[in-house]
């Protein structure tokens, strides 16, 4: 056989061993995530979820906001692959957890409201019930509606820790179940004022400086604004497999890189 047959002959050899391969490899099973827990970070984890999904064609991610303290029992259970907590990582040692974020907790009013800021002492006095009108902490004249978070709430947990030095909200603070309710109320109610995570700011509400300092990505990343704490993401034992890229993603430039539109990042 002429030399250059052979050169033919080994070229459609390798093309057939080529095609052998390709059809051999097989497409990496479907995975389904379970991430549950704090309200407030339910749409961050919803976008982050979103992109790394794009990316990973055969993984899809169900976020869904059922509270903190809940998050952590559920991802204790077994119930869930990851839970979200915007309070303190856990204690139990069988859980693992990582900062992914830092959350200002923004306090909001009405558009219309007079006030631009409030020192730690009059939000303080306001929540416990010590002070009723806003004539007191330099607006116009009219009742003061405190709204607040339900039980097992971590933003309502960092509030009454960092604001109240560990004293309930009075009773007679107005309840709403996640951040989202509170700017609607608050969006509808001239004399309310509320606390909500940073992430839920929109036109809807105004956020108050607090010591003379607004809550924004950059003030809470550097530590200016004072009322910050992280958002965690809490896995039963050190995260594997897809859960442990998906962790992986979120602390990665392109997930910080999301983290940073509404939130403190925790790695640049």
């Amino acid at each position: 056989m002429a030399r250059k047959d052979i050169g033919t002959v080994l070229c459609l050899m390798g093309l057939l061993l080529l095609v052998g391969c390709r059809g051999s490899i097989e497409p990496p099973q479907p995975v389904h995530l379970k991430v549950a827990g704090s309200t407030s970070m339910q749409p961050l984890l919803k976008e982050l979820a979103q992109a790394y999904a794009e990316r990973h064609r055969h993984v899809t991610i169900a976020v869904e906001g059922r509270g903190s303290f809940l998050g952590i029992e559920l991802v204790g259970q077994g119930q869930v692959d990851i839970g979200m907590s915007s309070w303190k990582g856990p204690e139990d040692t069988s859980l693992w957890s990582t900062p992914i974020a830092l959350d200002g907790i923004a306090i909001v009013v009405h558009p219309q409201n007079q006030v631009k800021g409030l020192t730690l002492l009059q939000l303080s006095d306001i929540f416990l019930g010590r002070v009723w009108d806003w004539r007191d902490v330099g607006g116009q004249a009219g009742e003061i509606v405190a709204i607040s978070r339900e039980d097992g709430s971590g933003t309502r947990a960092v509030f009454e820790e960092m604001v109240m030095k560990g004293k309930r909200v009075t009773p007679t603070a107005i309840v709403m179940p996640n951040s989202q309710a509170v700017v609607e109320y608050v969006a509808q109610h001239p004399e309310a004022v509320g606390y909500v995570s940073m992430g839920y700011l929109s036109t809807q509400v105004k956020a108050l400086e607090i010591e003379g300092m607004a809550p924004t990505p950059k003030s809470v990343r550097q530590g200016a604004y004072h009322l910050f704490r992280p958002l965690f993401l809490i896995t039963r034992g050190e995260p594997t497999d897809e859960v442990k890229g998906f962790v992986d993603f979120v602390l990665s430039s392109t997930g910080q890189s999301i983290v940073g539109r509404k939130h403190g990042r925790v790695r640049e």
